[in-house]
């Protein structure tokens, strides 16, 4: 009679599963150049939910991995730096939220309400004038102001379904898929539907519908 998974299985799964989001990370680190930066408002976001779900000690973990000492919201930091703050951060988080995957969606979504509440973000909300369609297609420019790397771009496949596409974008498609799930909230979609594919180590598409 099949049992199941025993406890101690569950664990190893989980601990490969920690493995392969360093490594992928890890890889991203590898093929970022010093030119590729992103503003600090997404390190803060990272470090105040890490702090907020884990506490102080956990914080201070996640801003150490990243090399630095402290941030300033508006200005670019080395995507280098960010990409192991991000590994620290799935790492204390995996625990709490379930998994790796769960974790940096959650993740994504704080970079969404941070960069929304930034004076970029506040630009995106009125040429979006609560409509989803337009969200996604200013999303696509808005990232410039955001990130210093990568292409993004939207095909359209239906009235409420479209393909978000990202070339070279250093974080994992969960981490997107926080992002885009929280920006279609920010102008009240329902039903909102977004799956993410890796295409290759830095390109990924996202089939999005609401």
């Amino acid at each position: 009679m099949d049992r199941g998974p025993v406890e101690g299985s569950l664990k190893v799964a989980a601990g490969r599963a920690d493995e392969c989001a360093a490594w992928q990370l890890t890889e991203r680190c590898m093929a970022a150049t010093p030119e590729d930066g992103a503003r600090g408002m997404f390190f803060l976001g990272v470090t105040g939910v890490v702090g907020f779900l884990q506490g102080e000690a956990a914080r201070a973990k996640c801003l150490a991995a990243s090399g630095l000492r402290g941030v300033n919201a508006a200005d670019l930091y080395p995507v280098k730096r960010f990409l192991p703050m991000a590994a620290e951060a799935t790492r204390l988080l995996r625990p709490q939220l379930g998994d790796w995957e769960q974790a940096l969606r959650y993740i994504g979504t704080q970079a969404t309400v941070d960069f929304l509440a930034s004076m970029f973000g506040r630009d995106l909300m009125n040429a979006a004038a609560g409509n989803p369609w337009r969200m996604l297609q200013h999303m696509a420019e808005g990232y410039r102001a955001a990130v210093s790397y990568g292409e993004r771009s939207v095909l359209w496949t239906g009235d409420h379904s479209a393909r978000f596409v990202m070339r070279r974008d250093f974080m994992p498609a969960p981490y997107h898929e926080g992002v885009l799930q929280a920006a279609l909230e920010a102008v009240g979609a329902q039903d909102i539907q977004v799956h993410g594919r890796q295409l290759s180590l830095l390109d990924t598409e996202y089939d999005v519908s609401w």
